[in-house]
């Protein structure tokens, strides 16, 4: 597939992939790299192919499926004319797309936009187990709604106290001159933070904290260094995690300016999604777009999964 080829922008995307064999096509190919089809059903590569209905029969279990088969796009009534722009909508996004939006710029409800976003967030998780190594900064902040902005009723059932009360905690690890990751955190006692960047940091990288006590344990794995915001200091020679709270100002710019307010329960999808957008941000358009296109393969999340979230 020369690059050439391909769209270098939404408007081109969204005439290039009104074709429903060039997107099927596409597909196929971030899909399956070597051009050969997959049965999702038994894994067999022999089949045919039906050209007509763009979709393969097994010749094994004798079974047809279409490339969205064991995908986030499986069992959506959307064809990947709709589906495709959504995802370069929102892989090229610098504050994230409201469903709303989405759902005005594709003519479907805002229900369907909400719910196509959720599939798409789930291509984009790193679902990763490489650790992070060398200078790595970690940090925890608090997402939440904005008092100011809920309605008097909600804001005194909400919000019960200041700081962190009535907040999600999330914690984040960021490698410098690498990628970034974040995650709801529930334990932040010293064996939730400290066990967080064992889980995630490789032993023996140097690791660069603000001074909560919590953080203090690392030093037995780890080349530890932290300062002290308590007491103004923010950067001490290489020592700073102003990489990672860089990234919590464009997290909370990303939910304050588009989402507004987020559950709980969703938080971290909005978390994976914007990483990728991290992550990705030195890459072209394109590029960004077909990374989260090829890892939309064995990811699927249904709407009963999405709304019975504890």
């Amino acid at each position: 597939m020369a690059k050439e080829s391909l769209p270098l922008s939404l408007i081109e995307a969204v005439v290039y992939f009104a074709d429903p064999t060039v997107a099927s096509d596409f597909v196929a190919k971030m899909r399956w790299a070597d051009g050969v089809a997959i049965c999702p059903n038994c894994e067999s590569k022999e089949h045919y192919y039906l050209a007509s209905r763009r979709v393969w029969k097994c010749k094994l279990c004798k079974k047809q499926f279409s490339v969205k088969v064991g995908t986030i796009f499986e069992d959506s009534p959307l064809s990947l004319s709709k589906w495709l722009p959504a995802v370069w909508l929102l892989a090229n996004s610098k504050n994230g797309v409201s469903s709303h939006e989405l759902g005005r710029a594709l003519g479907v409800t805002q229900k369907t936009a909400w719910f196509m976003l959720h599939r798409i967030r789930e291509a984009m998780r790193s679902g990763s187990f490489d650790k992070l190594n060398g200078i790595v900064e970690v940090d925890e902040t608090y997402v939440g709604g904005i008092a100011k902005n809920m309605h008097a009723k909600d804001r005194a059932e909400r919000i019960t106290g200041g700081g962190g009360v009535d907040k999600t905690a999330v914690i984040g690890a960021l490698q410098r001159g690498g990628e970034v990751r974040a995650e709801i955190i529930t334990d932040l006692s010293a064996n939730g933070l400290q066990g967080y960047v064992r889980q995630n940091v490789a032993d023996d990288s140097m690791v660069f904290t603000d001074a909560a006590w919590g953080y203090k344990g690392l030093r037995w794995n780890f080349e530890h260094g932290a300062t002290d915001h308590s007491v103004g200091q923010y950067v001490n020679g290489i020592i700073h995690s102003n990489g990672i709270e860089s990234f919590w100002a464009l997290l909370k710019r990303s939910i304050k300016g588009t989402y507004i307010a987020i559950a709980p329960k969703h938080l971290q999808a909005y978390l994976d999604e914007r990483a990728f957008a991290y992550n990705n941000r030195e890459e072209h358009d394109l590029l960004r777009f077909m990374r989260a296109v090829s890892q939309a393969a064995g990811r699927r999340l249904t709407y009963k999964e999405l709304v019975s979230l504890p």
